[in-house]
């Protein structure tokens, strides 16, 4: 299996003998952002590796050590030196999020196609094998938790709402926004990393930045496993805030009117309550100055949405001609 590139666009291709990876362009790069996982980052490695030479594919395997504290770090060193030829470990002098230690594992990524996993055990990496091929045909592949993970409950509640929030803001059917399970193609999720916060959102922040911009997105169902190395580092209120405001900033970037507009009406509407109440209250025609607020801050609400939308349509116009 080899990747062989089209331009535009890239496309993975399946042959039937790996090729020598030291070359500039490999194949296939395996991104993994680690913190404080030495009792399980062995096995995490040692399996990935093993199953992409089942690939065919010239790959390497990025493992991006973010300040772990717990020997975490010994441990991939002599990995390392077990696997010159297709481990890289790199480290961050302190912790700096997951998202950080993606867009360092992707940045010097010099595979055609970008997979990342999680390194607490939750993902098989045998899924890849289903998951790779998609890449002829979309841009991003996610694996898709089924209905029988057995996550928290009330994480589980909280992955619905943003499912469905995120579904809602880009139109689109968001079946696990949340999943660190992807697959890239190289070309496109480069244009996109300086938006990635440092923290816990990346998988969010991808996911609508590429249904906004247009690119072919596909959801493939795995059987996440229950997480056998360290505790999440989410935390579901705090981290929940960040979500929504990661969300709401990705989509007034790529389609501001599906913000502005909804806002705007509440506002409207809510001027238009306090009015019906006040003409029912004292039985004559009386627009409050609450309602008078809110009608004028509705409709700049609106305006300023328009603005965004051109500002939007600028950004895409720059994009293109960078491009071209």
């Amino acid at each position: 299996m080899s990747v062989i590139v089209a331009e535009p666009p890239p496309r993975v291709v399946a042959t039937t003998r790996p090729r020598p990876v030291d070359r500039d362009t490999l194949g296939l790069s395996l991104v993994l952002p680690v913190y404080q996982e030495r009792d399980l980052i062995r096995t995490v490695i040692t399996q990935a590796i093993e199953v992409l030479h089942e690939t065919g594919l010239t790959f390497e395997v990025i493992a991006v050590d973010d300040g772990s504290t717990d020997g975490t770090q010994v441990v991939m060193q002599e990995l390392a030196r077990e696997f010159p030829d297709t481990l890289r470990v790199l480290h961050h002098p302190y912790n700096k999020g997951n998202g950080a230690a993606l867009k360092t594992g992707i940045r010097v990524a010099r595979g055609e196609a970008i997979a990342c996993l999680d390194a607490d055990g939750q993902h098989d990496p045998r899924d890849l094998l289903r998951m790779l091929p998609s890449l002829s045909d979309y841009d991003m592949v996610v694996g898709a938790r089924t209905r029988s993970y057995q996550g928290a409950r009330h994480r589980n509640l909280a992955n619905a709402f943003f499912n469905s929030l995120a579904s809602w803001l880009t139109d689109f059917p968001v079946e696990d926004l949340t999943s660190g399970y992807r697959v890239f193609r190289a070309a496109v999720i480069k244009q996109y990393i300086h938006l990635f916060p440092n923290r816990f959102s990346a998988p969010t922040t991808s996911t609508l930045a590429f249904i906004k911009g247009g690119h072919n997105v596909k959801y493939m169902p795995i059987n996440a496993q229950p997480r056998r190395g360290s505790r999440s580092k989410i935390k579901v209120w705090s981290d929940g805030w960040r979500f929504l405001l990661i969300m709401v900033k990705i989509a007034v970037i790529f389609a501001p009117f599906r913000v502005f507009l909804p806002t705007a009406l509440m506002l409207f509407l809510f001027g238009c309550a306090l009015t019906f109440y006040d003409v029912w209250s004292l039985g004559r025609l009386h627009i409050p100055n609450a309602s008078v607020v809110l009608f004028v801050v509705s409709v700049l609400v609106v305006l300023l949405g328009l603005i965004a939308e051109q500002i939007a349509a600028l950004q895409v116009s720059v994009h293109d001609r960078v491009e071209g």
